[in-house]
């Protein structure tokens, strides 16, 4: 497992090879990526790139917490994320999630399992620019619900299991 937070871009084709440096031998039989990349718009209309920022170590830890969870929820054999920080253009690479597991059902759910709460529950905070003005973005309602959804089912499998 990996997690990086990291201002300089990253490969796909690399992390995918170092995804499966260690997949590949515990049976891997699906690997699924994700890649976000900044959009060049908001609600509001156009934007000129994003700012992020975070808390050293503690968004490390975040990631690396989320990893777990992933690992015990899923039958995954390997997973990483990447995510940037600093002042990123429209359209470039912003986060990397990669899952492996034996069969691709597993590898799709933690992908999104993971891509779903990473926005809810590792400390990183964003602003838009438009021009040479800058806002933070607000957490949308849309993040909190896929989110929620994995809290939900957690709970419905709790009172199933009762």
């Amino acid at each position: 497992m990996f997690a990086r937070v990291q201002h300089d871009d990253f490969s796909q084709q690399t992390l995918y090879d170092e995804l499966c440096v260690n997949a590949v031998p515990q049976g891997a039989g699906a690997i699924v990526t994700f890649t976000g990349l900044v959009r060049d718009f908001n609600a509001k209309g156009g934007i000129q790139g994003i700012e992020l920022e975070y808390y050293p170590g503690m968004t490390e830890s975040a990631l690396d917490t989320l990893l777990q969870q992933a690992t015990s929820r899923f039958d995954i054999v390997e997973a990483g994320i990447i995510h940037r920080v600093g002042k990123l253009a429209n359209h470039a690479q912003i986060v990397w999630v990669g899952t492996a597991s034996q069969h691709r059902e597993q590898a799709f759910l933690a992908a999104t399992f993971i891509m779903d709460t990473l926005k809810q529950s590792v400390p990183i905070w964003k602003k838009e620019w438009q021009g040479n003005q800058a806002s933070w973005v607000a957490a949308k309602a849309d993040d909190s619900t896929a989110a929620m959804r994995w809290l939900q089912s957690d709970k419905d499998n709790t009172c199933d299991n009762a």
